[in-house]
């Protein structure tokens, strides 16, 4: 990783990538680094929230890179946005590559969670 190319936002989620996530050539899933995104958001926005949060919308979102098996994902979270009831952040995947002791970013993406009461309808996020 270069000075230029550093995480954005605040580490939320590590996991390792795991020959069961991959497809034959060994690339993983994306739905599986998408899964791991939208864990962090929750982790996130739940904190802020003070309470259940759900998964509104996932926007803008592109693969630059893939990630392998054995390579450390770790995902960061920003958040860009309270309103009402939302919570948008910006939230980005990297790759750690211990092979090569290299960190690439592989994806990011905004995503936009709700917060709940408990009869599951919006309800407003508190102020911090």
């Amino acid at each position: 990783m270069t000075d230029a190319a550093k995480p954005r936002g605040e580490l939320t989620l590590r996991t390792l990538a795991m020959p069961g996530d991959a497809n034959p050539a060994g690339d993983i899933f994306g739905g599986w680094v998408m899964a791991q995104m939208d864990l962090a958001s929750g982790i996130r926005a739940a904190e802020r929230a003070k309470g259940r949060v759900v998964t509104a919308a996932v926007k803008e979102m592109a693969f630059e890179l893939p990630v392998k098996i054995g390579d450390t994902l770790s995902v960061y979270t920003d958040i860009e946005r309270v309103g009402r009831t939302s919570i948008t952040l910006i939230v980005e995947a990297w790759a750690h590559r211990s092979r090569y002791n290299q960190q690439e970013k592989v994806t990011a993406g905004t995503f936009i969670m709700v917060a709940l009461d408990e009869e599951g309808k919006p309800k407003q996020v508190p102020e911090e």
